[in-house]
């Protein structure tokens, strides 16, 4: 999601500078195939469901259109919504949780007080309903906090930046990181937060230990000198998107975990190329310096123990969070889950960074709606496989098995844990499709499509595009719409579309390809996470579409009928700020949504706690900018988007 440092601009994929087809020579490949397209040729879209002759056939709608007026294309100091609705902050960093939370004083932070209070940097949202209290509807909200910006967040770090960085802040990020599990409750129409409610619930980067499970669970590259037996871990970080699975647990995705570490590895050390494939050292934070663990010279397999996705049980808080090493080991951006007919469940996955790649994964067991007890090590075994996107328009599923072609001894890989410890080199070696920064990926269990957003590459030349990445320094991104066969998400053999090129269609040099039905106002840039609603609709938000001179926010895609691939303007971040995690109540009501980073920017790392480009959402004088959740609703009732 978030690029918190410039070098993570630079892919670290060994095949990004592999040969391909021209561009020409693919867009005329594919374009050839869409004649039946009468109207929407030009923009290579159409509506879909089954094949014939290798073309997507057209869909039933499940409800695609949007009544709400749109709001402009802008930027500046606070946010806006689409008129009929009302967009009220609900919680905001250093927000109590707990009846014992201190008060939220910038100027005397600490990390036994970040502890106990919403933590910073709010990503992904999930929603898991609870049984009403009277005429009250409750729920819990399950946040990821992605990562921390220490010249934003402490009085007068930026001045020496980073060496202003003590261990006490480095302690206080630590805190802040994670996530938090949160009652609500709405009364009288308005939803608010259940302070010291039993579930209320923070995970941090330091102190909640969790087990690590499946195939790496226990395995000599992730023991340390703390964990001789490798299986329990402090913790978890860069938690990015994530999903919630049928019997509701959360499911939180390491991304970034990089940046976290500092050092040097030991001249032939085993886990050189490993560490190399994933970025580390990234040094983006300090906390090297004063934790050893962080520190590649003195603990060298810590790194191993991050990337993983976190599984944590939101009705217990007591419960300890797993990693579930069966989905592999990436920079996880979404996770999120739907079910085959035969019941088994499968979750898809992006990893975000430019050339990485899309996986799924296919639990082994069915999932069984009779007892929530039965599914509690579902996601340890299972199929994890990543994606080959080819020019015909389909989407092959390869593999990670160990044994399995390449995945053997002779490559290093002596055992499935192997395997998904480095899932990113097994992915090389099976030949998996290099993408433009693969972020989220939704699923819809009614219509049996899977929405991907490829945020960017500006790093991809002319010689490295090919048909699911269709532009050379793409700034823009796309949106990849893929069918599974008669709705089996489990199928190894699936379709692909591009349904939107992102971008200002007006500029032919962008290369953006939209519906004309969109307006000035409905084109955007950088998708990044999506969330499809209980009617079927597809939304879209984003997180760089400040570089098209217009805020971050939420955009409505129609995805069927004569209007697909339009976009619909309708919820616009502060400066400075990406919005993150949209998520629907069940009725689809209420629409939560995260704003990150406000007033860091527009330009990431240009601002500080004495100068935010804004200082939203408190606008007071001494309060810096603080990253909150805003929940959406229809001024009068009714689902929104209606």
């Amino acid at each position: 999601m978030t690029e918190i440092d410039a070098s993570e601009n630079f892919p670290v994929n060994p095949r990004y500078g592999r040969e391909t087809k021209t561009l020409e020579e693919l867009v005329a490949s594919r374009l050839s195939r869409r004649t039946a397209l009468a109207g929407l040729g030009s923009l290579g879209l159409s509506a879909c469901a089954g094949t014939a002759d290798g073309v997507l056939q057209p869909a039933a709608a499940r409800g695609a259109t949007f009544s709400f007026a749109e709001i402009e294309r802008a930027m500046d100091e606070t946010h806006h919504v689409a008129e009929g609705y009302r967009a009220d902050v609900l919680i905001r960093w250093g927000d109590p949780l707990f009846s014992d939370s201190a008060a939220f004083d910038p100027y005397r932070q600490s990390a036994g007080a970040q502890r106990r209070q919403f933590g910073y940097n709010n990503d992904y949202i999930g929603y898991l309903a609870l049984p009403r209290r009277g005429k009250n509807e409750r729920a819990l909200l399950c946040v990821n906090h992605e990562y921390t910006s220490a010249p934003l967040m402490f009085p007068d770090v930026a001045k020496n930046y980073p060496q202003s960085m003590t261990r006490e802040y480095c302690e206080i990020e630590m805190a802040a990181h994670g996530g938090s599990v949160v009652e609500i409750e709405r009364t009288n129409g308005k939803w608010t937060v259940v302070v010291g409610s039993p579930f209320n619930r923070r995970i941090t980067a330091d102190t909640t230990p969790m087990t690590l499970s499946g195939p790496a669970g226990g395995h000599e590259r992730l023991r340390t000198k703390t964990d001789p037996d490798g299986v329990t871990v402090a913790g978890m970080m860069n938690n990015c998107a994530g999903g919630m699975t049928p019997w509701g647990t959360y499911l939180s995705g390491e991304e970034n975990i990089n940046g976290n570490f500092m050092g040097t590895l030991a001249s032939g050390h085993r886990e050189a190329g490993n560490h190399k494939r994933m970025g580390i050292p990234g040094g983006w934070f300090q906390w090297g310096r004063y934790f050893d663990r962080f520190d590649i010279g003195k603990e060298p397999n810590e790194p191993n123990r991050y990337g993983w996705i976190v599984e944590i049980d939101p009705l217990d808080p007591q419960a300890k969070p797993v990693k579930r090493t069966a989905l592999g080991r990436f920079k996880h951006e979404g996770c999120e889950t739907v079910l085959a007919p035969d019941g088994r469940l499968v979750i898809y996955m992006g990893d975000d960074q430019r050339f990485e790649y899309v996986y799924k994964f296919v639990t082994k067991g069915r999932y069984d709606p009779r007892s929530r007890a039965a599914n509690r090590n579902l996601l340890d075994e299972g199929t994890l496989y990543v994606a080959r996107f080819d020019a015909s328009g389909e989407v092959t599923w390869l593999p990670l098995i160990h044994g399995q072609g390449p995945l053997t001894s002779e490559n290093g890989f002596l055992s499935q844990a192997d395997v998904v410890i480095e899932a990113r080199r097994a992915s090389d070696l099976l030949g998996a499709t290099p993408m433009d920064r693969p972020e989220d990926v939704e699923p819809d269990q009614k219509s049996g499509r899977v929405w991907l957003m490829c945020t960017n590459n500006d790093r991809r030349s002319p010689e490295q595009v090919d048909a699911a990445n269709p532009r050379a320094a793409n700034k823009f991104g796309h949106i990849i719409e893929i069918r599974e066969p008669n709705g089996d998400f489990a199928a190894t053999r699936s379709r692909w579309e591009i349904l939107i090129r992102c971008g200002d269609p007006s500029d032919p040099a962008t290369g953006a390809a939209w519906n004309p039905a969109t307006s000035k106002d409905g084109w955007f840039g950088s998708p990044d996470n999506g969330a499809v609603d209980p009617a079927g609709r597809l939304w879209v938000a984003t997180d760089g579409n400040d570089d098209t001179g217009s805020a971050d926010g939420l955009w409505a895609i129609t995805t069927d009928g004569p209007e697909r691939g339009t976009g619909r303007a309708f919820f616009r971040c502060p400066v400075g700020a990406e919005l993150c995690g949209p998520r629907f109540s069940n009725s689809g009501e209420s629409l939560f949504v995260a704003v990150q980073h406000p007033g860091d920017g527009p330009q990431q790392g240009q601002t500080t706690f004495e100068n935010p480009s804004t200082r939203w959402p408190d606008f007071a004088e001494k309060m810096p900018p603080r990253p909150s959740v805003i929940v959406i609703t229809k001024i009068g009732g009714g689902p929104v988007g209606s």
